[in-house]
């Protein structure tokens, strides 16, 4: 398996206020400028595939003062790792803002690596030869970066190389290569991004580095980007790389109408200084990015420009481009096609460089004067788009019908969407007919459930899937039903209270409502805890309803006595018959039982219980004790604020 290491200790100077400047996104954009240059086979991309390239994946470490990228071939692009985007997503940077599309008119561009970090490093390379007659060849790829910043050592810092290898003679093309490490102070053009939290994230926007291979034909080159976390597993960095999809020596603007007023000849962008020449480099005609020349001069004018790189950014270039006035412009709308339910759909094709369009009707456009907007009409609609360069001639028109359709994808509920099956209620879904229909429940398809309504006997989320004839979909909103039941009435247990003394009472904790009756000594009959207060015997029908609307009654009988009262019995029979099994207190005006402990003739602690109805069975760690007396202590509180403690004896008998 091939395997690419690099290490870095001693780095040029001028690296030094590189270093810091890239946080974890890197940006690559390639463009060939050459005299009928034939492009290499998607360098650019434009198949939507990774094809013709290599894709790497690998691990980053510090080995003593250095760093050590080490990537091997992973013979496929990998998930999060090698993402490829379509010109036509809206999608930005989330740390630099700019588009994750390159701005350069291509179709497609690629991420390399993400923000997952993990010691991980990527990588992506392209191999081409230089015609054999090319004598004259220049490269110009572009990029933007971003990626964290920490307080590590410069060979623990999170980073980015790009290289470009003569292959056939071996040799790094240098002033084009570059290693950036998160390190140091910021330089110019880089800005700390906003989503920074307690570790920086720098990024710069797109920029240029133009590469001279003139004198290089027949020769082999070798375009290598590779990114990586820092070392420490923590910091992350990653790529986005792009490649013009104009593969020619023309400028833009360099090919112009026979018809134009104006023609404006533009350079590659992000360079820091333009100076234009006539073809013999003695008189200067401009020096910013875009020439304009008006009137047109003759055809086969040749003028040259020279691109001087930020500081550190590459290697100074001086390009010549014939004008020729042979543009022939074919305005393409693109393919009909249909929007359903107003979600907006490409129109058009991938913008030209130096071309202008503009598209009516603008009703359901996402924008008018572009040459791919998204369209989502109300109705059906034939969309024009006019095209011309931008000196004004070669003025071309197309057409596209975008079909409108809409399904209605309400969702009627007849019935309700809570109740109880014990009271008769139901529930029933209905949609509007259409070609196809399909009901989910909790998101799984239902067996033959393809009808327009649908009666619901079991709780659940329902919704439809709805499809029309034209072949577009939709699914309703969710509608959430819930059928219950009504639980079983009980009989509580019998409370004692003291005449005239405060006791709580409970109801069962199975609804939403509950309502004693009658509400005669209560303090609040609608509470599942009110309290009792009253010298006379009561008995209680307790009606608990759920949200649903199900009832259920339960019966509490509440006896009055005149004072407190404890009662042991002296003997109990744990022979499973069901008759005086257990040794327990009875109580009457108890609030709560703190200890009931029961301790053989030596003193050995057998049970003990703490809840309000403890009882003992006559085991002793699951040994059934034999006839013997035992003696119990208890300890509890009265509703009349006295606490008790009794003790006594009982006999076990067998």
């Amino acid at each position: 398996m091939q395997n690419f290491k690099t290490s870095h200790n001693n780095k040029k100077r001028f690296y030094d206020f590189l270093l810091p400047l890239f946080a974890g996104l890197i940006s690559i954009t390639c463009c060939f400028t050459v005299a009928a240059q034939i492009c290499p086979p998607n360098i650019d991309f434009e198949s939507g595939t990774f094809s013709g390239w290599t894709c790497y994946t690998g691990y980053t470490s510090a080995v003593g003062a250095q760093n050590v990228i080490s990537l091997s071939p992973s013979g496929a692009p990998v998930y999060n790792k090698h993402t490829m985007y379509s010109s036509n997503t809206a999608e930005v940077d989330p740390y630099g803002g700019f588009p994750v599309s390159c701005p350069n008119g291509s179709g497609h561009s690629i991420r390399l690596g993400s923000t997952t970090a993990g010691g991980e490093a990527e990588g992506i390379s392209y191999e081409f030869t230089i015609p054999a007659n090319a004598n004259s060849y220049s490269l110009i790829y572009n990029y933007a970066v971003v990626f964290q910043s920490p307080n590590h050592r410069e060979n623990e810092q999170p980073r980015m190389e790009i290289e470009i290898t003569n292959v056939t003679d071996n040799s790094l093309i240098s002033c084009a290569s570059f290693t950036f490490i998160a390190l140091g102070s910021s330089l110019p053009g880089f800005l700390v991004s906003s989503q920074s939290d307690s570790i920086s994230v720098l990024y710069k926007d797109w920029s240029a580095v133009s590469v001279d291979l003139s004198g290089n034909a027949g020769k082999t080159i070798r375009l290598m980007f590779k990114t990586a976390d820092c070392t420490f597993r923590r910091h992350f960095g990653y790529a986005y790389i792009d490649v013009n999809s104009e593969c020619s020596s023309n400028f833009v603007g360099a090919n112009y109408c026979p018809d134009d007023t104006i023609i404006n000849v533009t350079a590659p962008y992000g360079y820091q200084g333009y100076t234009w020449y006539d073809s013999s480099l003695t008189n200067i005609l401009g020096t910013t990015q875009i020439l304009t020349l008006s009137p047109p001069p003759a055809s086969g004018t040749t003028i040259a420009v020279t691109l001087e790189p930020y500081n550190g950014y590459g290697c100074p270039n001086t390009l010549f481009t014939q004008l020729k006035d042979s543009l022939v412009i074919s305005a393409n709308a693109g393919r009909d096609t249909l929007s359903c339910n107003k979600v907006p759909v490409p129109i058009g094709v991938n913008p030209k460089a130096g071309i202008l369009y503009n598209w009516t009707p603008a009703a359901g456009l996402s924008k008018t004067d572009i040459a791919n907007p998204f369209a989502s009409p109300d109705t059906t609609t034939r969309y024009i788009v006019t095209s011309n360069n931008s000196g004004g001639g070669c003025r071309s028109s197309d057409t596209v019908l975008v079909r409108s359709s809409i399904i209605d994808n309400s969702l009627q509920l007849i019935g309700k969407a809570i109740f109880c099956i014990d009271n008769g209620d139901s529930a029933l879904l209905k949609v509007q007919p259409t070609s196809s229909i399909q009901w989910f429940k909790n998101d799984i398809a239902i067996n033959g459930a393809r009808q327009t309504t649908n009666r619901i006997t079991t709780g659940g989320a329902y919704y439809a899937l709805l499809v029309n004839a034209l072949g577009c979909s939709a699914t309703t909103e969710k509608q959430t039903i819930f059928i219950d039941k009504a639980k079983p009435g009980i009989t509580y247990p019998v409370e004692y209270a003291v005449i005239n003394l405060p006791i709580d009472l409970k109801a069962r904790p199975i609804g939403d409502t509950v309502l004693w009756n009658p509400g005669a000594s209560l303090n609040n009959p609608a509470s599942f805890t009110p309290t009792f207060t009253g010298a006379l015997e009561k008995l209680y029908t307790i009606n608990i309803t759920t949200a649903a609307g199900c009832l259920t009654v339960d019966t509490q009988l509440v006896k009055t006595i005149t004072r407190v009262e404890i009662y042991v019995p002296t003997a109990f029979t744990p022979n499973n018959d069901g008759k005086n099994d257990y040794l327990r207190p009875i109580l009457k005006g108890i609030k709560s039982v703190r200890y009931f402990r029961v301790f053989n003739r030596w003193g050995q602690l057998l049970f003990e219980m703490k809840n309000e109805q403890p009882g003992w069975d006559g085991n002793f760690k699951g040994l059934a004790q034999q006839t013997q007396t035992v003696v119990w202590i208890l300890g509890c509180a009265g509703v009349d604020g006295v606490d008790y403690m009794q003790k006594g004896t009982s006999i076990l008998l067998r």
